[in-house]
Formats: C-alpha cells, sequence, structure tokens
C-alpha cells in the first residue's frame, strides 16, 4: 500500500560500538571504570583520562580490548587538546568522548561553601566538559558522539548540593547549545542523568541509613542504581541507533524524579 512505510532491510543494533574510538574523561574511578569497562568488552577502544596516572594504569590492564591511557588536569585546554590529538595519532580518529569527569567536594549551605570551592565545582563540572567538547569537535567527524554524565541534582536539587546542583543544570544548558552548534557537522551531543547509584560520589548518603532511606523512599523502585543499570545508556548513545537524537537528556534514576 502506498501509505504504508518502507521497511529497511536491517536496522542499527542499539549499543553495538565495535571498532568505535572512545574517549573517557573521570576514567580512574566509579562510572568512569564501569564504562571503560562497558566499551572495551563490547569492542571499542577506549582512552582513559584522569588526573593519576597509576589508577589509570590499574584499569587499563583489566581491560580485554585495545587502550591508551593519558593523565592530566581535565579543565586544562592544551591538555584537553592533548588527549584528541593523542586518540588520533594512536586510532586515527576519535568517533565518542565521554565528559565523566566530575567532582561534589562538599555538602554545605551557602554562607559554609567557599568561592574558592563554588569556582572549583563548575570549573570541573562545566568548564572541562566544554573544553573537552571542543577539543573533540575538532577531530571528529560525522557521526562522532558527545555524551556528558549529568545528574538528576540539576533538575531537582537537594539542601546543602546547591554548588554541585548548579554545575549540573549549566551542564545541560550546554549540551543542548552545543547540539544546535555541531549538528550542521552531524555530531550529536546528549547527557545521562544518574539518579542516585552506589559510587563514591554518593557514599555519604549510602553510609548513612537515614540518609539512604531517604533517597529510596524518594525512587519509585525504593532502590538504588547499581552500575549495570547506567552503561546501557551510553552505549545506545554511542551507537548507530541513536543518529537522530541530540540535545536530549536521559535520566537513569530508577524514578526519582516521579516522586
Amino acid at each position: 500500500m502506498s501509505d504504508q512505510i518502507e521497511i529497511p532491510e536491517a536496522f542499527p543494533d542499539p549499543g553495538a560500538v565495535a571498532g568505535k574510538r572512545v574517549v573517557i574523561t573521570g576514567a580512574s574511578r566509579g562510572l568512569g571504570v564501569v564504562l571503560a569497562h562497558a566499551f572495551s568488552r563490547a569492542g571499542a577502544s577506549v582512552a582513559l583520562v584522569a588526573r593519576t596516572e597509576r589508577d589509570l594504569k590499574a584499569v587499563a590492564e583489566e581491560l580485554p580490548g585495545p587502550s591508551l591511557v593519558l593523565s592530566g588536569d581535565a579543565t586544562n585546554e592544551d591538555f584537553n587538546e592533548a588527549v584528541a590529538d593523542a586518540t588520533v595519532a594512536e586510532w586515527g580518529g576519535v568517533d565518542v568522548w565521554i565528559g565523566n569527569a566530575g567532582i561534589s567536594p562538599i555538602v554545605a549551605g551557602p554562607r559554609e561553601t567557599d568561592a574558592s570551592v563554588w569556582r572549583q565545582v563548575l570549573d570541573v563540572n562545566v568548564t572541562g566538559a566544554f573544553l573537552g567538547a571542543r577539543a573533540a569537535a575538532r577531530v571528529m567527524g560525522a557521526g562522532g558522539r558527545l555524551i556528558f554524565t549529568g545528574s538528576v541534582l540539576g533538575e531537582r536539587p537537594r539542601k546543602g548540593l546547591t554548588a554541585y546542583s548548579a554545575s549540573k543544570a549549566a551542564l545541560l544548558a550546554m549540551a543542548k547549545g552545543l547540539a544546535l552548534d555541531l549538528a550542521p557537522a552531524g555530531i550529536t551531543v546528549n547527557v545521562v542523568a544518574p539518579g542516585w547509584f552506589d559510587s563514591p560520589l554518593a557514599d555519604a548518603w549510602k553510609n548513612s541509613p537515614e540518609l539512604s532511606a531517604a533517597i529510596t523512599g524518594h525512587t519509585a523502585q525504593r532502590r538504588w542504581g547499581a552500575p549495570t543499570d547506567l552503561a546501557g545508556a551510553y552505549l545506545f548513545l554511542a551507537s548507530d541507533a541513536s543518529a537522530f537524537i541530540t540535545g536530549t537528556v536521559l535520566n537513569i534514576d530508577g524514578g526519582y524524579l516521579l516522586v
């Protein structure tokens, strides 16, 4: 029938990233390590980026596939450019850049938050992410993927986390702006916004029975997220199946924003 949509002979495989060249910042701990393993096991070559070379080497030694260790300051413009150049020199290009580096060093009210700490949080979580995206866009071709690690706290702040929440809200706006700027080059830009996961950043809440109960009570699925709950979102957004998705925030939160 003429009004029927034409069915293609094949569909892109969500999560298929074999052969892709992937940069992961903040790769020495927490979610960064999980992502490194997920992409490496899926057949990607992974460039690991963080401050501490020793920790990155420990991660690299456990990966089944090709990896590259690049240690330095993710808030430094020259270092981000060097990461892009090193990945191109090693593998011929960059297909996926995951801006995952982030900090939340304190839980404090506005009067107790030093201006230097505020600037540090914004510098790492927003400026560092922008500089990485800027470096990636220079070496990426059509089909490139920029994926940022956001947070549900960018949409629903919590008491004592104003600096972190502000940084993640700014990251969402930045990603949408970059999506518009980079669409003509065929590069997509998206954000994965985790809810409350069992990770080093959440230790203060996870280790407190009262705070942990408050978190799970505010989550529709009534549990903390596990590392395996997150990796699939990044693999999907890095794959060809996500080609028409850009400027989007994918909340992986067990329904935290619903309750």
